[in-house]
């Protein structure tokens, strides 16, 4: 008689979301995104600027911090970066639309621990965490045991969570952004972010940028 086919099961595709404004991209967000694709197994990692952060006025145009990102982005298969239309991000009106982009796909939702404090102030964070997995970066202004144990004691808990101590924690766009005003190199400075924010004149001002 013969032996019944065994079915092996299909793993789903596990999909990591890095929201932010990326202003600009730097070595720490593609470091942090490697280190959470290897941490929580994920296939693809999908970096998504917002147009106009609610928290963060004065950013540099939308294009040409969609046009970084594609450059620090161009070495690594797994990382790719996404444009939506909506000027700044929500719960309830983001999350929709990523799992109609993105359907029968586990979304992991991936931030540092600066952004990760803030969530249960977002109108719909119960939403979020319930059916959403959080990889969280720790900063170097935090301990790990303190995020850790702050995102655990959450009244609605996130259905996993992985809590990572980031290999380029004290990096800042900040920081970035004033060693290309001031035409230095500053550790987490990406070549291609350099070379292009010089031929576009990025960056010459100390104008309202923040974070």
């Amino acid at each position: 008689m013969r032996s019944p086919k065994l079915l092996r099961a299909v793993r789903k595709q596990r999909v990591g979301i890095y929201a932010g404004a990326f202003d600009p991209v730097h070595a720490g967000h593609v470091a942090f995104a490697l280190q959470a694709a290897a941490a929580a197994k994920l296939d693809q990692i999908i970096f998504l600027p917002e147009r106009r952060p609610r928290y963060k006025p004065g950013v540099e145009h939308y294009a040409h911090r969609m046009a970084m990102i594609r450059r620090a982005l161009a070495p690594h298969p797994r990382l790719a970066v996404m444009e939506m239309v909506d000027k700044n991000y929500s719960v309830m009106r983001t999350l929709p639309q990523l799992k109609s982009l993105f359907p029968d796909v586990d979304l992991v939702f991936l931030m540092g621990s600066d952004s990760a404090l803030t969530i249960p102030a977002w109108p719909g964070a119960g939403r979020l965490l319930a059916c959403c997995e959080l990889v969280v970066g720790v900063r170097a202004e935090h301990e790990f045991t303190y995020i850790d144990q702050t995102i655990r004691s959450w009244p609605v808990l996130p259905c996993s969570l992985k809590v990572i101590d980031s290999y380029a924690p004290d990096i800042s766009s900040s920081r970035i952004r004033q060693a290309l005003r001031e035409n230095h190199y500053t550790k987490g400075l990406l070549s291609s972010v350099q070379r292009y924010a010089r031929s576009e004149w990025l960056y010459v001002s100390a104008v309202s940028h923040t974070g």
